[in-house]
């Protein structure tokens, strides 16, 4: 029964996190490349990274495949958004983020279950 749980948890907390990467991939594709900056490493790069940790490694973390590994990107892009992009904001504000940094942890720590590819 926990396998079937770690599978839900890596596909809601993946396709919930993609509804906030696929506009961003959009604008990537789009070559519209104004973002946020919060890194200071550039508009172009932090809208790379943010797609990479909102979109792609989600669809990774769906299949199950090379789970763990995929988190990361999520957990960091979370963090960043948490205490960097909303460091002035209210708690509530940061609230979300830290929430998918959380369950991108679990997923992290727990692995993908043996309903995944990295199972098979």
């Amino acid at each position: 029964m926990s396998h079937i749980g770690l599978a839900f948890l890596r596909i809601v907390a993946s396709g919930l996190m993609m509804t906030h990467g696929f506009p961003k991939f959009q604008k990537l594709l789009s070559g519209n490349f104004e973002f946020a900056n919060p890194l200071g490493i550039g508009e172009a790069p932090s809208l790379f990274l943010a797609v990479i940790g909102e979109f792609i490694a989600p669809i990774l973390i769906i299949v199950g495949y090379k789970t763990r590994f995929a988190a990361i990107p999520v957990i960091i892009t979370m963090l960043v958004a948490a205490f960097i992009v909303h460091a002035a904001d209210p708690f509530g504000k940061k609230e979300f983020a830290l929430l998918y940094a959380v369950m991108f942890t679990a997923i992290l720590i727990l692995g993908p279950g043996k309903y995944s590819l990295d199972k098979k």
